[in-house]
């Protein structure tokens, strides 16, 4: 994983519309998609940032764990996600390298990608996730 690309960037938000406004309109990225991901109780907004993705994720519930996550702030940065290219064998992987795993299998995220979630208390205090484009 060591030379894994950065996919995305995510930040829960509080005001998707206000922060994606500042993104776009201000500060110039584009928007690459938008939609909502029900089964993780969030709308994902992502922009494109050179190669990477900066992801805003919307809860849908103010008592979802994301929004208790981001407590009063506007915003607050929620996790790094790195692109590989086989998630099934980097889980493996690292597992055997004795990571905590929040998902054991993989699961479907934002934008079709196959995703899972490294446990912070392994990062160092980071959540990290795994992400594995479609195709």
């Amino acid at each position: 994983m060591n030379d894994a690309p950065i996919d995305h960037v995510a930040i829960v938000v509080k005001d998707l519309d206000e922060t994606l406004a500042l993104y776009t309109q201000t500060l110039g990225f584009s928007l690459v998609y938008r939609e909502i991901v029900a089964d993780q109780g969030v709308e994902a907004v992502g922009v494109r940032s050179g190669d990477a993705v900066i992801e805003l994720l919307r809860p849908l519930s103010d008592d979802s764990p994301l929004a208790k996550y981001r407590g009063d702030a506007a915003t607050k940065l929620h996790h790094t996600a790195y692109r590989v290219a086989d998630i099934r064998a980097e889980l493996a992987r690292l597992k055997a390298a004795g990571v905590r795993l929040i998902d054991e299998e993989p699961r479907l995220g934002a934008h079709g990608n196959t995703i899972a979630f490294l446990h912070p208390k392994s990062t160092a205090g980071v959540l990290i996730e795994l992400c594995q484009p479609p195709g």
